[in-house]
């Protein structure tokens, strides 16, 4: 059992509105601020895993990322900068609470969350440990190498020449969309997602943020953060070799999780996926925040 508090926190000048879940069980306890999916809220996988893991003994933080569902900010729009300060002040809130052991805080990322929690942890020495589950680790290097350079930088100018346009996040019958395809749409367009402070359209700008954006990079500085990666053999949306180059990279403690999934989607909220996440993601917490660390 756990116990759900509604919060807003401040996070350089934009409210981020989040919910807070406490065991409900005498602390202090370990916690983690979760990140999720492109566009995604806090009602949605984010907060799916926070409850489980909240269940399983942690103090879970699942909150909206600036210019979605019920914060401030831009709407709409992907500022990868801006999130990860959402985390920043995610991770300050959590150290600052009087039932959450400052020193046992983590970070656990789904989806494109997944490369922004390891940025974060990269350059937070606050964060003793983090985990991506089906993990966006983007690379600009990587989709330039995979498109050519030529047609990645044409990309790049179509996203900026109309940066300010709104699009659909995702749309049916292969329509132009953010996340294009019937895969997405199966998930956000669907009851599957439902969520009352979800909308159905991005920045077209977001797109060129999401192709700039350099997660895979923070390998290198994850030495000292326990690391944790859970990835279906399978995905279509997150490169399972985005993945295996973070994990290769990373030098410290390390563990990877393959689950054999057939969509990218189904750790969003299909089981038995989920389950074994959440377990193996648990486990890990338990073996990284340890309580006689403090």
């Amino acid at each position: 059992m756990s116990v759900t508090e509604r919060l807003e926190f401040w996070s350089d000048g934009v409210i981020i509105v989040g919910e807070l879940r406490t065991p409900d069980a005498e602390g202090p306890h370990a916690a983690v601020a979760l990140s999720g999916p492109f566009t995604g809220v806090k009602e949605q996988v984010v907060g799916h895993y926070a409850e489980k893991l909240a269940e399983a003994g942690f103090a879970t933080l699942a909150f909206d990322h600036r210019g979605f569902g019920e914060s401030g900010g831009r709407h709409g729009h992907e500022d990868t900068q801006g999130k990860l300060a959402d985390l920043r002040a995610a991770v300050s809130l959590l150290a600052a609470r009087p039932e959450i052991d400052a020193h046992r805080i983590g970070l656990v990322g789904v989806c494109l969350g997944g490369g922004y929690v390891m940025r974060a942890a990269a350059t937070d020495p606050r964060v003793k440990a983090v985990a991506g589950i089906a993990g966006a680790y983007n690379s600009p290097a990587y989709f330039a190498e995979r498109m050519g350079i030529d047609a990645y930088r044409a990309a790049l100018g179509v996203f900026l020449s109309g940066y300010d346009d709104l699009i659909p996040a995702v749309a049916p019958d292969g329509g132009e969309a953010a996340m294009a395809g019937e895969e997405p749409y199966s998930y956000y367009g669907t009851e599957r997602s439902a969520a009352e402070h979800w909308s159905n359209e991005v920045t077209r700008g977001s797109l060129h943020s999401l192709m700039t954006f350099d997660a895979l990079s923070a390998a290198d500085l994850l030495a000292a953060t326990p690391l944790l990666v859970v990835h279906g053999k399978i995905d279509d949306y997150c490169a399972p070799e985005l993945a295996e180059r973070l994990y290769e990279r990373a030098t410290g403690a390390k563990r990877a999780v393959w689950l054999d999934c057939e969509r990218h989607v189904d750790l969003y909220d299909v089981e038995p996926h989920v389950k074994k996440a959440v377990e193996e993601t648990a486990l890990f917490l338990r073996e990284s925040l340890p309580a006689t660390s403090l």
